[in-house]
This record gives structure tokens, sequence and C-alpha cells, in this order.
């Protein structure tokens, strides 16, 4: 579950409330949908906010005022406003009432690589400053790659299979993606699904809002 703070403006970092947030996903670990509730301290109450979870990922003022979080830092700051003891995730899932779905279709066979290769996106909104992009780097163990348009690149082997993974800019900064390349052996999935987690909250923590996890093949 990914947590974050919403500040009462762009300016005025005070605190006004707390968004949760979990991505569905397929069998395959793309994402369908985004469910999401927010707490705010005018109202009280935790409300369905599947409204914001679009409006974060599409509005650059509004994301300007949401900074991601942990789940302890989100509990130190709802007691901060007044809400007590931040419930626990089981009960946060009861407030998930409407969805913010998510766009999919169905994977595309690309180039001539082995029927077992898979490529997924991890799309985010945001800006990485230099500090946040040398801790992106450092935490998907990136090297050069030479490519203005790719940070870094990683390679590793685990769980019967192999992986590959690029950080790339989109635009001008505006958003960012970890493109995964899986070459898929007789191992569990599990260690797919972890890895795609993995990155996901990596490039969280460093102040980017993610977007979707699409699978190209």
């Amino acid at each position: 579950m990914d947590y974050y703070l919403i500040s009462t403006s762009a300016h005025d970092r005070s605190l006004a409330g707390v968004l949760v947030e979990e991505f569905v996903l397929c069998e395959d670990f793309t994402a369908t949908g985004i469910d999401s509730a927010e707490w705010g301290s005018e109202t009280g109450e935790w409300l369905a906010a599947p409204e914001v979870s679009r409006l974060i990922r599409s509005d650059g003022a509004l994301r300007a005022r949401v900074r991601p979080a942990g789940r302890r830092t989100a509990r130190e700051a709802y007691a901060r406003l007044g809400g007590g003891e931040l419930p626990e995730e089981d009960e946060l899932r009861e407030h998930f009432r409407r969805r913010q779905p998510l766009p999919t279709t169905a994977p595309l066979r690309l180039g001539s690589g082995a029927a077992q290769d898979r490529r997924y996106r991890i799309l985010f909104a945001g800006e990485l400053g230099a500090d946040g992009l040398a801790a992106a780097q450092a935490a998907l163990r990136l090297e050069p790659t030479g490519d203005p348009r790719v940070v870094g690149k990683a390679s590793v082997s685990a769980g019967g299979h192999g992986f590959t993974w690029e950080l790339r800019r989109i635009g001008s900064g505006i958003a960012w993606c970890v493109d995964v390349t899986a070459r898929l052996g007789g191992g569990s999935l599990a260690t797919l699904e972890t890895l795609l987690n993995y990155h996901r909250q990596a490039v969280r923590r460093q102040g980017l809002i993610p977007v979707t996890v699409e699978r190209f093949a």
C-alpha cells in the first residue's frame, strides 16, 4: 500500500491530509486500476478518492502538493493532524469504494525475442532532482549507457530468470519510466512480481508518483 502526504498548497507545506493508494494488478502483474482513499483534517473522515489519484498524475499543480511517504511517516502525520491511530491496512481498504481504472491492452509480440521474454514499463509522473536521480541510480544499481535517453541500465539473474532494466526520461523530465525485460526460466513468477514492485517503490521513494505498470510483450 502506498502513502502520500498532502500539503495545503504548493507554497504552504503545512499538512492537510493523507492519501492511501493500492495498485490493482492482473495475473501478469500489469496494473488495471488504483484503489484509494483520502483523509483530510477539515472533514476528519476517510473518503474514496479516485479523482485525486487521477489528478495527481495529470495535474502538476496538484502533484506539487503531494509527497510520497512510508507508512510510519504517514502514521505520524495522521496523528499530528488529529486523526489518532492510523487504521490498519485491511481497515483502510474498506474505504476503497470507487476505483480509478487504468487503460489496458493485450501485450504485443515485438521483434524476434524468445517466446518467454516479457517487456514491462513502469511509468512515473513528476520530476527528479539531482539528489533524487542519484538515489534512484543507486537503488536500481544502474550503470551508464552512453545513450542520452537512458539514464542507466542493469541486469541480474534471480529465481531462475534473467532480468534487465533501464531508467529513462520521457519528455523534458516531466515523466520517467523503468523498462524491464524478463527472460523467464523455470522458476516461480513471484520473483518477477517482487522485482517489479521493488523498482516501483524504489523510484517512488525519490518523489515520483507511479502511474501504471504496462506490458508491451
